[in-house]
């Protein structure tokens, strides 16, 4: 993935969020020189990877497969430094751009539409111990009431509209044709990107990076690097 496409995304997803009234915090707006006059004091967002994350899941075809998400807050599990138990995200996902699907071993998490279009979430029964889909019937939680559903059902989910997904449930999502971008948050478990994330289809996480141009706002994957943050 280039830099310069990274560069541009991240501005269109500012557009986007303040199109939608979601005010970002500061440290989404800040340079390289921001960071590093702050470097000291900006340890947990280092540490905790809180900022951007743009990923094409490794398929070169990030309108078709990717996702563009946003940090806002994070702990570490067992940490007597960062022992917040939660985490929170917020993502822009376009009209039929598909998030791979995947569960988490430990990570359960609420999928909330905040605004924009619809989101069609497919659900499928996975079974985290042999890290696979095993189908059949499953219940879940939408908007607070359960429902049974089958492996494969699609689900849609309009603005203000939530489900929440437990490690059983392996999930692909995409914004619906016709419904326009959708803004999406995700209020879980302590998230783990590096050992929590099981893709059931082809896919990697995090895309290497081309650097055509400099960075003009650091990723969350940019501050670990550089400042030394992570796990």
């Amino acid at each position: 993935m280039k830099r310069s496409f990274i560069n541009r995304k991240i501005r269109e997803a500012m557009e986007f969020f303040e199109q939608e009234h979601f005010r970002l915090p500061p440290f989404a707006f800040f340079r390289r020189a921001d960071w590093e006059a702050r470097r000291d004091e900006a340890k947990e967002i280092f540490d905790l990877e809180l900022g951007w994350d743009i990923t094409g899941f490794g398929k070169d075809d990030f309108d078709r497969f990717g996702l563009l998400l946003f940090t806002l807050r994070n702990g570490r599990a067992g940490s007597l430094e960062y022992p917040k138990p939660y985490a929170e995200k917020i993502m822009m996902v376009c009209e039929n751009q598909v998030t791979l699907r995947h569960f988490h071993w430990n990570k359960r998490e609420d999928i909330i539409v905040r605004g924009g279009g619809n989101l069609v979430i497919e659900l499928f029964r996975a079974d985290p111990v042999r890290s696979a889909e095993a189908g059949g019937p499953f219940e879940i939680s939408v908007n607070g009431m359960r429902r049974t559903m089958q492996s494969g059902d699609r689900l849609v989910l309009t603005p203000g509209e939530s489900v929440c997904l437990e490690p059983i449930h392996a999930h692909r999502f995409y914004g619906e044709p016709g419904k326009g971008t959708v803004l999406v948050g995700e209020v879980s478990m302590v998230n783990d990107d590096a050992n929590d994330n099981c893709f059931l289809d082809d896919a990697i996480r995090f895309d290497p990076i081309v650097e055509d141009e400099e960075p003009e706002f650091l990723l969350a994957a940019d501050c670990r690097r550089i400042y030394g943050g992570g796990r």
